[in-house]
């Protein structure tokens, strides 16, 4: 694999993962840095009911390997960054209703504040300039973040994400709200667990499927780090409150790449294709046989394609 001239191959093993939680506007952020501390950054934005810990030690090692500074978080509500207390219970159905008729839900917060939380988070972390790279709900975090702060983008990578247009192909309500059941269902450790592990069975790439064994495992840690269910549905109200992105991101001037699974269930190609067309001179990839996650089998070519772009 070629790699930009001014970035040096550094073994992983020289740079261990670093833990840290910074402070951002009244809210703390837990925040893991690995590889060459000099090298060009690279800022990884999770998605939706999502812990940092949904990136792949795969993909984040060898994008190491290339050289760069790479950065990962929890955002706010997951993990073991700041949960938000709610001020006013709302109903998601009804929410998801106004989205789709065009509507701007009450919520919590919208997208555009976590996409503030990232630009902070990079300014506490000294950071000026970044290769923005987000998935899903973090890829419409990193659109905003590509429009709203042109100066903090150097590059930005979309992948199965979307423009949150209400006339795009959305995932049933019910597959929504599967993401966050709370109240009458059980919340220990089994149960949280078979619910997920059922619902990523049910989303992951049809090419490249995930052993049944590695999704439990990582869905038990995942639960015993932090368990969050009142975050991931104050989540799914942001994504329906902020409504459609078009109109911000044709403002967008970082080089943008746009890849999407062609068997996506959960945003469909159309929703990927969209963020191509809105921004200008957007190269949008398609791959065969990928769904809604980051397999292992297609880490090399994740790897390969953020690196030369971002280069």
């Amino acid at each position: 694999m070629t790699i930009a001239t001014n970035i040096q191959r550094k073994p992983t093993t020289d740079y261990q993962p670093k833990q840290s939680f910074v402070d951002v506007k009244g809210m703390t952020f837990c925040v893991e840095e690995r590889g060459n501390p000099l090298g060009p950054p690279i800022v990884l934005i999770m998605g939706l009911a999502c812990q940092m810990t949904h990136w792949p030690d795969s993909l984040l090692n060898g994008l190491t390997e290339q050289g760069y500074r790479v950065i990962r978080f929890d955002n706010r509500d997951i993990g073991l960054s700041d949960k938000v207390g709610s001020s006013f219970r709302i109903n998601t159905r009804l929410a998801y209703l106004a989205h789709k008729l065009g509507q701007h839900p009450m919520a919590n917060y919208t997208l555009h504040d976590m996409a503030n939380d990232t630009a902070h988070m990079m300014s506490a972390l000294n950071i000026e300039h970044a290769h923005i790279v987000g998935v899903s709900m973090g890829g419409m975090i990193s659109q905003l973040l590509a429009a709203n702060y042109p100066d903090q983008v150097r590059t930005l990578t979309a992948i199965m994400s979307s423009t949150n247009a209400p006339g795009l192909p959305m995932p049933k309500t019910s597959l929504m709200l599967k993401l966050g059941k709370k109240g009458k269902v059980r919340n220990d450790m089994p149960a949280v667990t078979k619910r997920w592990q059922q619902f990523w069975q049910a989303v992951q790439s049809p090419g490249y499927p995930t052993p049944s064994a590695d999704i439990r495992a990582l869905m038990e840690a995942n639960y015993l780090r932090s368990y969050s269910p009142g975050g991931t549905l104050r989540q799914i109200q942001a994504i329906l409150a902020t409504g459609s992105l078009e109109k911000m991101i044709q403002h967008i001037t970082a080089p943008t790449l746009v890849i999407h699974g062609a068997s996506d269930p959960l945003l469909r190609p159309s929703c990927g294709r969209a963020i191509s067309k809105k921004i200008k001179g957007a190269k949008f990839r398609l791959i065969p046989k990928m769904g809604h996650d980051l397999p292992e089998q297609l880490i090399p070519q994740f790897v390969h394609l953020i690196s030369e772009h971002a280069r």
